[in-house]
């Protein structure tokens, strides 16, 4: 499995941040949004639709320290089954998936767009920096 993009110091510069403007954390963590909205944006076509639940809940989650995307939830138990594979029912009847450890829409998302989510996170970081007053190079 790909590991996360995990930046050291983050909760430091956000801090910092929150000294200067109280406003540059949410700025900031809005930018990052927009890296996991990649992720989402390639995989919500991918997802099998027969009510459309399951691609809906497709959507970014976000913290000062961290961004995710999450998908399922209480209208689409099904999730993990659809994702990574196993056994399930649908209708009652016992249906089973091929299961893949590395996923078919979010972790796949992931892996083709890592580098667009680096580049994306890190275009982010700099932006709320210099809006912030810091020189960046």
């Amino acid at each position: 499995m790909i590991d996360p993009i995990k930046i050291d110091g983050l909760a430091a510069f956000t801090r910092n941040l929150r000294r200067l403007d109280a406003d540059l954390p949410k700025t900031l963590r809005v930018a990052m949004n927009d890296a996991a909205t990649v992720v989402v944006d390639w995989a919500r076509p991918r997802v099998p639709r027969r009510s459309g639940r399951a691609a809906r809940s497709l959507r970014t989650a976000s913290t000062g320290k961290a961004v995710r995307v999450r998908a399922g939830g209480k209208r689409v138990p099904y999730w993990p089954w659809l994702d990574f594979g196993g056994e399930g029912r649908i209708k009652g009847r016992p249906v089973k998936r091929p299961f893949k450890k590395e996923g078919r829409y979010i972790w796949a998302g992931y892996s083709s767009n890592r580098d667009e989510v680096r580049r994306v996170t890190e275009r982010a970081l700099l932006d709320t920096a210099r809006r912030a007053g810091v020189e960046v190079d």
